[in-house]
């Protein structure tokens, strides 16, 4: 929970007050690890609902890498 305060902290500063360039690489780095962490939890809640990953030709996954 305290990923999502900063970044809300972060998201009205910025609307208020404007953020120096070290908040805005923050903010990035925050905000893509939330989403990570979001997609993450789908990922698992598919796998675990009986859904496998597809691959493709931009997956990175060991076993693609390892046909290439």
């Amino acid at each position: 929970m305290e990923l999502v305060e900063r970044i809300n902290y972060l998201a009205r500063k910025q609307r208020y007050e404007g953020l120096t360039d070290e908040e805005k690489d923050e903010q990035q780095k925050l905000r893509r690890q939330y989403l990570d962490g979001i997609r993450k939890q789908i990922v698992d809640a598919m796998e675990g609902a009986g859904y496998t990953k597809k691959h493709d030709t931009l997956c990175e996954c060991h076993e693609c890498k390892s046909r290439q």
